[in-house]
């Protein structure tokens, strides 16, 4: 049950209601007992002798001595017919309030299960927010969606729709096996030796399950990125003829979940109908040697024998619940480890700092290391200082470590080895809310929500005026366009901003960077995807947002950052080259310096 922890600590957060819904279901199972009970004196009723009857009713054991006292001086005041009328009424009202209980019970159920399923998928969500980039680059992407949804589903289903049984059925099986005991110790020995037996058989069988639940949730997250892929690459797909490859793929992964599913169905569905006949067969062997005690030794009267049966017929029905239960909380464990898996992942970004930053001085590598582990560095012994104020470039070959090094500024990763210092401090001493607030980033593929062009704009700062929505489209070349559409900014751009074209989407990241008014910029060669003229656009842009800021720019088009105050020269995560553009083109056979003649930049 240790994997169950997490459920049962959102079941903690219902106490009250949990402790109504079993007060509601241990009265219904009183009244659903004794409403069985009454059964006795009704036979003792009916195959007694004479009007005024016998004293049978004092031998039943299924209402107790109490009872059969009252039934019996009741018959004897007002005869046999009013007793049976009496009793039949009884019946009814018994029958009543237990199912008024289990309404009760259920009411106080429904929101409890609701609400588990809300916190799982609450936390879940809430863990990708805080998780390191890192964990983004070496997970797929349908594997995370797929824990979040199929997962959470299959949890919903397997485990939370039967926490209710978990609960009602052992309180009822317990009620009537103690009703059972009372009527006859005998035979209650029996069906415990009997019931243990059909345990067994079913524990068995519903092993496999866990195993092929996982299975099958390991090829759903596999299809999922593969529909991903397929979905976002559509334009590859058919520049390439790619249709028919990415078919059989897809219908390898969909035969191996058909497989798969039909094997968890036939075990799943086996549990009711073993369960029936298992209780059948026990049944069968209450009835024979009941049979043998109510006629032979005459220890059980008739009436006893079938509210004993009638009972035990009751119980088939919880007792089918509760093994159907198991193997879906087996089914549902495999799920529930994926996504413990997820909020277990550890958190390799600490927010630990106290202090609020006011940038006012400068940026600073120090003797600054990274790697994903130890033995590869990407970055080795960084050394660089970037005023405020000032525009710090960095170029060199893919794989160099540019947006690593940038990256390491908003602490999407932590340095390995040395410091990273704002204003002499640590930046792991100051708080992420207040690092992130004073950085905005404009990377070289749009990253856009489906949202109207307002909503995308403000997303850095969600309080954002009319007034300054539109002074930040002024700033990146946004407004004409955005005023062009029918709705304005509040126009729709589609998932992804598909809505709108490539420098169009680039200019609206601007105009986010821009409305967010940070001191600090990040640009990771935010014009190198663009045609000449939205190059211009955006470039235009770009050189407005940055002025009076601290800007840290990747490029690969040097012509963009000729006028930076210093240029950095990478070369297998080391600094190669520095100094202005002037400085690095009068280094012979220099690195920038060929980099410039290879773009013909002049």
């Amino acid at each position: 049950m240790k994997k169950f922890k997490r459920i049962f600590k959102y079941l903690s957060y219902y106490k009250a209601k949990l402790a109504t819904y079993s007060i509601l279901t241990i009265l219904g199972t009183v009244f659903g007992v004794f409403s069985l009970g009454m059964l006795a004196p009704f036979i003792s009723l009916i195959v007694s002798d004479g009007e005024n009857g016998t004293n049978d009713l004092i031998k039943s054991k299924a209402v107790g001595q109490s009872v059969s006292n009252i039934l019996n001086d009741m018959m004897a005041d007002h005869g046999k017919v009013y007793t049976l009328g009496a009793v039949c009424i009884l019946i009814i009202i018994l029958t009543f309030l237990k199912n008024i209980c289990i309404y009760g019970s259920n009411v106080m159920s429904a929101p409890i299960r609701s609400s588990i399923v809300r916190h799982l998928r609450s936390d879940l969500y809430l863990k990708t927010l805080v998780l390191p980039i890192g964990f983004f680059t070496e997970q797929k992407k349908g594997d995370i969606i797929s824990r979040m949804t199929n997962d959470v589903a299959e949890v919903d289903a397997s485990v939370v729709s039967t926490l209710e049984g978990l609960i009602k059925d052992p309180l009822t099986i317990l009620g009537y096996l103690i009703a059972m005991i009372v009527i006859s110790p005998l035979l209650s020995i029996g069906l415990f030796i009997l019931l243990p037996l059909t345990a067994v058989l079913i524990g068995r069988v519903s092993r496999l399950l866990k195993r092929q639940s996982k299975e099958m949730s390991e090829q759903l997250s596999v299809a999922l990125s593969l529909i991903d892929e397929t979905l976002s690459g559509m334009r590859v797909v058919k520049a390439f003829l790619a249709e028919k490859l990415l078919g059989q793929k897809f219908e390898t992964v969909n035969d191996r979940m058909f497989n798969v599913r039909n094997k968890m169905a036939r075990r799943r569905d086996l549990a009711s109908p073993m369960t029936e006949v298992l209780g059948v067969i026990v049944l069968a062997a209450i009835l024979f040697c009941g049979g043998l005690l109510a006629v032979k030794y005459k220890t059980l009267s008739g009436g006893d024998l079938l509210s004993y049966i009638a009972m035990f017929a009751i119980i088939i029905n919880p007792a089918k619940s509760l093994s159907t239960a198991f193997f879906n909380m087996q089914r549902g464990g495999a799920a529930l480890d994926r996504i413990e898996q997820l909020l277990n992942t550890p958190l390799v970004i600490e927010d630990n700092g106290r202090q609020e930053l006011d940038f006012k001085h400068q940026i600073e590598f120090k003797n600054v290391s990274f790697g994903y582990d130890a033995e590869h560095l990407i970055l080795k012994n960084i050394n660089l200082t970037i005023p405020k104020g000032k525009t710090v470039a960095l170029v060199g070959s893919s794989g160099a470590g540019k947006s690593t090094l940038a990256d390491l500024v908003p602490r999407f990763h932590d340095v390995s080895q040395g410091e990273l210092l704002i204003d002499g401090v640590n930046i792991k001493d100051y708080s992420l809310q207040s690092l992130r607030s004073h950085i905005s980033i404009v990377t070289q593929e749009p990253i856009l929500f489906n949202d109207s062009i307002k909503g995308n704009i403000a997303l850095g700062k969600t309080d954002a005026s009319d007034q300054e929505i539109q002074q930040a489209a002024r700033i990146a070349n946004a407004y004409q366009f955005i005023e062009k559409k029918e709705e304005g900014f509040d126009a729709n751009i589609g998932d992804r901003g598909g809505k709108l074209s490539g420098g169009e989407k680039q200019r609206l990241t601007i105009a986010r960077a821009v409305v967010k008014n940070p001191p600090i910029l990040i640009l990771d060669e935010a014009t190198s995807s663009l045609d000449t003229e939205s190059e211009r656009l955006v470039q235009d842009a770009i050189n407005k947002m940055m002025s009076n800021r601290t800007s840290l720019v990747i490029a690969h088009r040097l012509s963009t950052i000729r006028n930076a105050d210093e240029i950095i020269v990478l070369q297998g995560g080391q600094i190669a080259e520095r100094g202005n553009h002037e400085d690095l083109m009068a280094i012979p056979e220099g690195i920038y310096q060929r980099l410039v003649k290879i773009q013909a930049v002049k």
